[in-house]
This record gives C-alpha cells, structure tokens and sequence, in this order.
C-alpha cells in the first residue's frame, strides 16, 4: 500500500504512492478475501443430514464452486488492476516510450534506464529508484529523438541544435541528454560588460549553421517577428532607443515603470526577449533580467549572451524553471501570444502569476489583439487574477509582420495582488 513507483512522462520525474486508485483495487481484495472465506465456512460447516456418500458428493460439489467462484475473482482483480492503470494512465497524460523498438538509439535506451538507490528506499521520500526526466511527446516525435541521440560516445556532438530546437516546438521537453561535446565556437571581439551590452556583436561570435542568413547584415534586413524588425543592429536601428523613448502612447519608458516599483525592481523576466535590448537597458538600471527566447529563423540566445546578458533557451510550453514568487517584475510583448484554445493562453498567465511575487508588476508590451474581441477576451482574463491597473493604454499599430493592417494593441502595467 506504500509501495512508489516511479515514472517517466510529464516533464518531471513523478514519485506515486498510494493512490485512489490503488485503494480501490485494495478495498476489492479485502472483498474477495471475505467472500471466499464465506464460502469455505458454508461448505465445511453444513450440517451433514444426508448419507455418506452423498455427503460426500455435496462437498466435492461445493469444493469445485469455491473454485470455481475464486478463479472468477482472481481473473476480476487482474482485469480490474488493468483496467485502473489504465485509466490513470489516460488522467496523468502519461505515455511511456517503448525501448524494445528497433529504431531507438542505444545512448536513448541507457538514458532512460530505471535506476535503484544505491542504499535502498529513501526514508524521508519514500522512492526506491530514479529515472531520467523527459517530455511524455517526446514518445511521439521517438525517430526525431532517436536521431538526436545518435552520436559518437564521448566524440564530438553533431552539429545539430535544430533537431533539438525541432523536438523542443514539438513539446518534447526536456530533451534528455547527451554524452557528446557540442561544437565550440571560438568567440572573437566580445566586449567586457557592461560595455558588451550596446556594442556590435561580431558574426564570428554565432554558430550559423541550420539559418538562412550566415550574418547579422542578412538579419537586420529581415521582420522575424514583431519584436524584431532589424533588431540586431544595436547602433542604427530602433533597439538603442527601445524603451527609452516612446514613439505612440502604447510604448512605456523603462524609468517610468520602474518608478512605479517603487524602488523595488531587482530581478525580473522577459518573455521572448528578442534580441535582449530589453534586459540591456534593465542592465542599464542594476536590474537583472532573464531573456526567454529560442533560435527562430536567428541565433538569438547567442547573441543575447554575446551582450553579456542571461539567455534561457525555453519554450512557453515549458512551466517556467523558478519557484514560486520570485520575480519583481514580468515583461511580455508579442510573445504572449501562444495560439491555440485560450485554455493555453490561460495556463501561461498562471504560471506568470506564479512566479510573480506579490506586489511586483507585470508589464505588458504593445500586445496587438488583432481586434476588439481578442482585446475584450484578454481584459476578462486579466481582471480575473485581481490585478492593479497602474498603467493601461489601448491604441492602434501597423501589424508589419503580419496582416499589415492597423489592430488593436493593448499596453499595460499591473501589480499583483497580495492572496490569503
């Protein structure tokens, strides 16, 4: 009954004990065991008010139904145990991958290996062995994972960080990992913070293979997203004015927002960062800032390093790695924007929530709602966590990158409440 098994599946190494599950199939046991018990004590306690031989016969016959009748509960314990795995399995999301196949990497097989604690079941956890963690889709991209697991032991990795980028957008995440040496780029004419934060970065400095361009001149020349439109070139383009000069009402001065921390902003995260320029200019301030970003179409955590400044290589399907109340301050733009049911949006929200402390702001950037509904939607959403409406601005913009028609763009700054 305190027996814990452990899984691999969601994301994170899962310890089970006792569940309602297992206490269902315990409550059956008990209840066969007392029905055959039962039976036993009518078959050998009857009163013997026939002959000898038939007595006989009368208990042949009732040995052969307990039998009989112990067989069937067996088989209905058995089916029953199935049938509850089973359904634990479908509620958890749980799915495992299947080592036995003939296309799964060796270095995969032995990643995954279940392993017993060296001094047996831990008494303060209660688990008895450890299993690697990895992305329960990862059993539905297995070929793509396997290739990524394909390489030399202990020789040089494959250049192939857009596989892993690949499985990452697929939601198999964590990958597991590797006992390889990734591909080293030597990085040439990198500057000494805080110096490195708005000085060129050089294109020596960036591993381009998997991209279309092969330097930061073919970028500048591109809209790879909303947030970067020649978002590379820190000396000519718009990035070394960002947030220090407003060019509509929906773009807020990082002094101003700061100002309404009162004096409490020290940490915080920006969510697809873009090129960084955000947490520089934080940088700027002796705030620090952690940039979540992926190398879409451009290597942007290269270059957001390169400046000296903290990149995190994450998807927004990811629960973000930090604990709980963290952060002073949550900045986003358009990276809000996860797609899907709203559901999604939903969970993404809770999650900013959750590693938001109490009193710190988030700052929403220029988020274009591409029309009134979207932007009613995401009002309701808002005001449902309680929210303190510091600052909130709904205005228009040029969607450059997408429709290119005007939309509704929704810039705010909220404070989060304190919760009994």
């Amino acid at each position: 009954m305190g027996s814990v098994s452990l899984k691999i599946g969601d994301g994170t190494a899962r310890f089970q004990r006792a569940t309602l599950c297992s206490s269902a199939v315990n409550i059956l046991m008990i209840f066969s065991v007392i029905t055959t018990n039962l039976f036993a004590l009518y078959a050998f306690t009857a009163s013997p008010k026939h002959p000898h031989h038939l007595l006989h016969h009368h208990a042949q016959k009732n040995i052969s139904l307990i039998s009989e009748q112990v067989s069937l509960i067996l088989r209905e314990i058995d089916l029953s145990q199935k049938k509850l795995a089973q359904m634990e399995k479908e509620l958890l999301g749980y799915e495992s991958i299947d080592l036995s196949r003939p296309n799964i990497a060796s270095e995969l097989k032995l990643f995954l290996q279940r392993h017993q604690l060296p001094l047996g079941k831990d008494s303060r956890t209660g688990i008895t062995e450890m299993v690697p963690s990895v992305g329960h889709s990862c059993e539905k991209n297995s070929d793509l994972l396997s290739q990524f697991m394909s390489y030399k032991v202990f020789g040089t990795c494959p250049d192939d960080w857009s596989v892993a980028q690949k499985l990452i957008l697929k939601g198999c995440e964590p990958l597991p990992r590797r006992r390889c040496f990734a591909k080293t780029v030597p990085k040439v004419g990198l500057y000494p913070f805080p110096d490195s934060l708005w000085k060129p970065v050089g294109n020596k400095t960036v591993n381009w293979s998997g991209l279309v361009c092969k330097n930061f001149e073919c970028l500048n020349g591109k809209k790879l997203s909303k947030e970067c439109i020649g978002c590379f070139d820190l000396v000519h383009g718009n990035e070394n004015v960002r947030f220090v000069k407003s060019k509509s009402k929906n773009d807020f001065l990082v002094d101003d927002v700061l100002t309404l921390g009162g004096g409490g902003i020290r940490i915080g995260l920006d969510i697809g960062g873009g090129s960084g320029s955000f947490a520089a200019r934080m940088a700027d301030r002796n705030v620090t800032v952690i940039s979540n970003t992926l190398n879409v179409d451009a290597p942007f955590s290269e270059f957001i390093a390169a400046r000296g400044l903290f990149p995190l290589y994450l998807s927004l399907d990811h629960r973000f790695p930090f604990y709980d109340n963290v952060f002073d301050l949550v900045h986003a733009s358009s990276g809000l924007e996860v797609g899907g049911k709203s559901e999604k949006l939903e969970f993404l929200m809770f999650d900013i929530d959750r590693v938001l402390r109490a009193g710190g702001l988030f700052w929403l950037d220029n988020f274009f709602c591409a029309n009134e509904e979207k932007k009613q939607a995401l009002t309701r959403l808002i005001e449902r966590f309680g929210y303190k409406k510091l600052k909130w601005v709904v205005g228009e913009k040029v969607d450059s990158v997408g429709s290119g028609k005007p939309e509704v763009v929704l810039s705010a700054v909220l404070q989060k409440p304190v919760r009994v």
